[in-house]
């Protein structure tokens, strides 16, 4: 999309020196960006509160070269500028308390009016969550979800790529400029996410470095875009607990995983769930709440475990789904050390255990 350079200058300046609730009370009341900076004195005095009133009357330094900046980004191909009020503006975010001005877009645009759904959760995910992350994505986008998610390590990083690996759509916010990515282990994610016919998302201008405060505020936007939120696994004080806040608070759909009751990354999904979350155990639970996409796949569930020798099925139930010690399983199979040992690195080599902190060890279902 070609801008004009000077609208472009009035939507950065306006964006730079001003919050966003404040900027959109200046938008309400002058009808566009540039004509903000034509409202007499007396007007930008009632709107603006004395620190804001002063920075507006003061473009910062940077602005000139920022400008410069977005205008060759904006030149190359699948690079984009979404502003408050455009036509295609995402009408589910549109409708949320603080919908941003600027939407720094780099990608497939239009995936942001699309059929979507949020899957976030811990950065330090069990192995478990890890699967359970890529399992509903791609069970949820074969369905015809966008995924929704931040780029995170861990459980958004799974999504992400549950969702390409299904073939489908996947739209990641993040909390730095474009020009920049967090972490820098999901360079190539980012890369593929684009590859894959995705999005990359941001509010922030080119240059934002990371800072803590953004990523809370980027959660609004995931939560925003999305028809629901899946949190797959969370520690009381996660991250993913303020995204799924912040859809209840936009009249969207919680959805939660239930994990073992010894493990921190569940507390966060279990007080979700007795705050009123959805419990759920497959995507279809999922789909079950959410509106028809009409001529949409069906949902394809995690697989059951392929057939396993009878001894290391045995190995496997006793085991059963909670993070378990070398010790109990020894109480509970009375198979001697050394063979429990080397049958639970057979099973991990195969996929079906992980070995986890502390000597624990875990089943993993397959997905």
């Amino acid at each position: 999309m070609k801008f004009d350079t000077a609208e472009l200058a009035a939507w950065l300046r306006l964006t730079e020196c001003v919050g966003p609730g404040a900027a959109r009370r200046l938008l309400a009341m002058a009808g566009s960006a540039p004509a903000v900076f034509e409202l007499p004195a007396a007007a930008l005095d009632q709107a603006l509160p004395p620190k804001q009133r002063q920075a507006f009357s003061q473009p910062p330094e940077h602005l000139p070269e920022l400008i410069a900046r977005t205008e060759v980004w904006l030149a190359e191909p699948g690079h984009d500028l979404m502003m408050l009020g455009d036509a295609d503006y995402p009408a589910r975010l549109l409708a949320t308390a603080d919908p941003p001005l600027l939407l720094w877009l780099q990608g497939k645009r239009e995936l942001l009016a699309s059929p979507s759904l949020a899957i976030v959760g811990s950065r330090s995910p069990t192995p478990q969550g890890e699967d359970n992350a890529r399992a509903f994505a791609q069970a949820l986008a074969r369905a015809g979800y966008t995924i929704v998610s931040g780029l995170a390590l861990g459980v958004d990083a799974a999504a992400h790529e549950g969702a390409l690996d299904a073939g489908g759509a996947t739209v990641a916010v993040v909390g730095t400029g474009l020009d920049i990515v967090y972490p820098k282990r999901n360079e190539k994610l980012a890369a593929r996410v684009l590859a894959g016919g995705g999005l990359l998302v941001s509010e922030y201008s080119l240059g934002t470095p990371v800072m803590q405060a953004n990523f809370p505020r980027r959660n609004r936007i995931i939560a925003g875009l999305s028809q629901g939120c899946l949190v797959v696994e969370a520690a009381l004080q996660s991250g993913s607990l303020i995204t799924a806040r912040l859809a209840v608070e936009a009249g969207r759909e919680v959805f939660a995983i239930p994990g073992s009751i010894h493990s921190p990354q569940a507390r966060g999904c279990h007080a979700l769930i007795r705050q009123g979350a959805k419990l759920v155990e497959s995507a279809q639970d999922v789909l079950e709440e959410l509106p028809p996409l009409g001529a949409a796949r069906s949902p394809e569930t995690p697989d059951t475990l392929e057939e396993t020798p009878h001894e290391q099925q045995a190995l496997l139930d006793a085991m059963g789904f909670d993070p378990v010690s070398l010790d109990a399983l020894m109480a509970r199979c009375g198979w001697p050390a050394a063979e429990l040992q080397a049958a639970l690195l057979e099973l991990e080599l195969d996929g079906q255990v992980a070995r986890l902190a502390g000597q624990l060890f875990q089943r993993r279902v397959a997905g």
